[in-house]
C-alpha cells in the first residue's frame, strides 16, 4: 500500500499505531498478518485469509480500515495529504 503523491507521513509513532490497528483487524476479520512494514512512504503487508475473500475485497477492507482508525488517532496526517486521502 503506497501513500498518495508518495508523501513522507509514516513515522515511527504512525507506523505502531498501524500495527496495532492491523492487530484489531486481525482479532475482527479472517485476515492473519504474517508480515507487516512501513516505510515513510510505503506499507509492505504480506497476510493471510481465507479463500471466501478475494484479494480486492481484502485489499479494500484492509485499506478503509486502517486509513479512517489512522486518521482519528494521528489527525496531522490529514493535513500533509493533498485532500486527506491515503
Amino acid at each position: 500500500m503506497s501513500i498518495k503523491y508518495r508523501r513522507k507521513v509514516i513515522t515511527n509513532a504512525i507506523g505502531s499505531s498501524l500495527k496495532s490497528i492491523c492487530m484489531e483487524i486481525l482479532e475482527r476479520y479472517e485476515i492473519n498478518f504474517m508480515e507487516i512494514g512501513y516505510e515513510e512512504d510505503y506499507v509492505p503487508f504480506l497476510l493471510q485469509s481465507v479463500p471466501t475473500y478475494s484479494v480486492s475485497a481484502i485489499v479494500k477492507k484492509l485499506k478503509s480500515l486502517t486509513v479512517r482508525e489512522l486518521f482519528l488517532k494521528h489527525p496531522g496526517i490529514k493535513k500533509e495529504l493533498w485532500g486527506g486521502s491515503f
